[in-house]
């Protein structure tokens, strides 16, 4: 049973192949497009999960995509977004493309956008039987959902309708707060330890919680439904300051505002926990959609929540959907569930050989160590650098899945130093200062340095930090960080460049953040590695078995690199100041 899972046309399009139950891969399209957030029919995603799985389309037992477009049609045509007759209106677009630009004629099955959350969830989960909340902006009409699952079956028992949204709530402070909508939410998010909640009252005027799962926006602070803007100007009315132009000075009203942001999505999501564990009364709860990539609220649903155990699936926004439309297919077409096992990693995407590595390398006249045979030396020599203060590109194996480098497309530093988050922040990412970073750590020594006694192998939820060695640049301004834990069963090359760290520093610790630049997608081949690490301040790159300094970058190639961004859209596919609604 062949099942290719395709999410696309809103936020972030992305596919997955299933092969008799076997999660062969998946990936996000913006990797190989380079539009960042790149919504449009993932074709080089899809390409690439046919050639890993060894098929052709033809050869696919069905296609499944992760909403219906009729009923998003519906309330496309109610808000109004776009004239009735621009094509992103048309309900046949997904299944012609598919048709079409696949050249695929065989089964289509469409899933409720929620229910594809949920089974991108749950039948990852491992747990037999949970409770399922799906939380986002908006897909068709629903906003919120809860449910049951158990077995093969998931059962979503209750919604909350838009425009009545936690996410678009999110979505709409991190507008008001001059950041990007759809991808400058989880800048809030690290916004928000350096404030306080003095804008509780305010904030507590925007969403009002109703009974059981019911919560309602207060519309008149609002305009998403029919402006171009997300808030309207009563909010800055309520708040007392004119929204902040983007790039502008971030000051303590912006802080305390994301601080109070936050607050108030972690009562109401504690609330409504509380409301689903009387309904559901498990030990397990399921996690989906785009505010499950809270973080923050995620640990603390956790802590403080009912229930003893939290899963999250790493892509948990809308291109990890596809995941959860290809579960769902296999259960509709098999009666089974494809899987009783948890996703215990999302190492999916392409990987290269060592040898196409090396002629790149060798073709663009860049001086190499090869370690072809020598993992160890590769190691050491890694460490060399990363305890001398470098920081190093870590490019390895298969490529991540969802929003977090977890490894495979990482680059990595001491996270012992004080000076290493401002330099990561200014020099390599190029983002803003108040911008935490993330530590991977060895799981066997996760509860020596912080206060988690759990894997948490995705980087979906924060917990106090208590290491010795204080851990100055992934630790946030609230003495939290939002850890990735490492097993050398899914991650060994990167868990024994851990382990070699330790053995030379006594630290079991790295810094962690994606191989990428501001506004641009994470790495995805090794030029793409190439090209980012010449033009950012980083002082290596350990490429597969390939180790390169700094030094080894000519400057034609620096050149090259240059004109490369001169001449590359650098555009990303969603609107700055509008959740995607189309």
């Amino acid at each position: 049973m062949k099942i290719l899972g395709i999410s696309a046309h809103f936020h972030e399009s992305a596919a997955c192949l299933l092969d008799d139950g076997r999660l062969v891969a998946a990936a996000e399209e913006e990797r190989f497009s380079r539009v960042k957030h790149d919504a449009a029919l993932p074709v080089s995603a899809v390409r690439f999960c046919l050639d890993a799985g060894g098929i052709d389309v033809h050869q696919l037992d069905c296609v499944s995509y992760y909403e219906r477009p009729e009923t998003k049609l519906a309330r496309q045509l109610w808000s109004g977004r776009v004239p009735a007759r621009s094509i992103g209106l048309d309900p046949m677009r997904p299944l012609r493309e598919i048709r079409e630009a696949l050249g695929y004629d065989g089964r289509v099955e469409t899933f409720d956008h929620h229910l594809s959350h949920a089974g991108a969830s749950f039948l990852y989960s491992g747990f037999e039987e949970a409770a399922i909340l799906t939380v986002d902006g908006v897909g068709e009409w629903t906003t919120t959902a809860y449910g049951r699952g158990k077995g093969a079956a998931i059962e979503l028992f209750e919604t909350v309708e838009f425009p009545h949204s936690l996410g678009l709530l999110y979505s709409t402070i991190t507008s008001y707060l001059g950041f990007r909508v759809n991808g400058g939410e989880y800048k809030v998010m690290g916004l928000a330890p350096y404030g306080k909640p003095r804008f509780l009252p305010e904030m507590r005027k925007l969403v009002r919680s109703g009974d059981g799962g019911a919560y309602e926006l207060s519309l008149e602070y609002f305009d998403f439904v029919k402006g171009q803007r997300m808030y309207s100007d009563k909010l800055s009315e309520l708040l007392g300051e004119p929204s902040r132009a983007p790039e502008s000075e971030l000051s303590s009203f912006h802080e305390d505002v994301a601080c109070s942001l936050q607050q108030v999505l972690e009562e109401i999501l504690l609330e409504k926990v509380s409301y689903l564990h009387q309904r559901v009364p498990s030990g397990n709860l399921c996690l989906g959609g785009g505010v499950a990539l809270n973080c923050v609220a995620n640990g603390r649903i956790l802590r403080e929540g009912p229930f003893a155990r939290l899963f999250v699936q790493p892509a948990a926004g809308d291109s990890g959907s596809c995941l959860g439309a290809a579960a769902l297919a296999h259960v509709r077409l098999t009666g089974k569930r494809h899987t009783s096992a948890a996703l215990d990693h999302v190492y999916l995407g392409p990987r290269f050989p060592s040898s196409s590595v090396g002629e790149m390398l060798a073709a663009a006249g860049i001086p190499a160590e090869d370690y072809r045979g020598r993992e160890e030396e590769l190691l050491e020599a890694t460490v060399d650098r990363l305890s001398q203060g470098k920081v190093v590109g870590w490019f390895q194996g298969a490529m991540e899945l969802g929003p977090r480098a977890l490894g495979a497309r990482s680059l990595l530093a001491d996270p012992r130093r004080p000076d290493m988050r401002e330099r990561l922040n200014a020099l390599v990412k190029k983002r803003e200062a108040f911008r935490p970073f993330a530590p991977s750590i060895l799981l066997s020594e996760a509860n020596r340095h912080l206060e988690l006694d759990h894997p948490s192998a995705f980087m979906l939820e924060t917990c106090p930090v208590r290491s010795p060695f204080g851990l100055p640049a992934v630790t946030h301004v609230d003495g939290s960080a939002r850890p990735q834990t490492v097993d050398p069963r899914h991650a060994p090359r990167y868990a024994r460049l851990l382990e070699a760290f330790q053995r030379r520093t006594g630290c079991p610790i790295l810094v962690n953040t994606s191989f990428n630049v501001r506004d641009e997608p994470i790495v995805c081949t090794p030029e793409d590695a190439v090209f980012c690490a010449v033009r950012t301040g980083i002082d290596a790159l350990a490429i597969e078995d390939f180790l390169v300094d700094r030094s080894g970058f000519s400057p034609e190639l620096i050149e090259l690199a240059r004109h490369r961004d001169r001449m590359a859209a650098r555009q990303s596919s969603i609107e700055a100041a509008l959740y995607t609604f189309i």
